[in-house]
């Protein structure tokens, strides 16, 4: 799997979103920026992100993901 795959991925989950993903051995990093994010809290916008993710994360392929999800010109979590 690599950074481009995961990008791809998450852009075909959230259209709208600016995605960067970094991958350093094991460790997934992930920053996202979604208007699908306004109004939930952090737990919520990283549920929406790991849905997309969960089958990569259930069958070993990724592992340690590390994810920040904010809003446009918004909150980080």
């Amino acid at each position: 799997m690599t950074e481009e795959d995961l990008v791809a991925l998450l852009r075909n989950a959230f259209p709208e979103a600016r995605v960067a993903v970094s991958i350093n051995g094991g460790h997934v990093d992930i920053a996202i920026e979604s208007a699908e994010f306004e109004g939930l809290r952090p737990v919520a916008r990283q549920q929406k992100v790991y849905a997309p993710l969960s089958g990569l994360i259930a069958d070993g392929t990724l592992h340690a993901v590390n994810i920040k999800a904010h809003t446009p010109g918004g909150s980080n979590q």
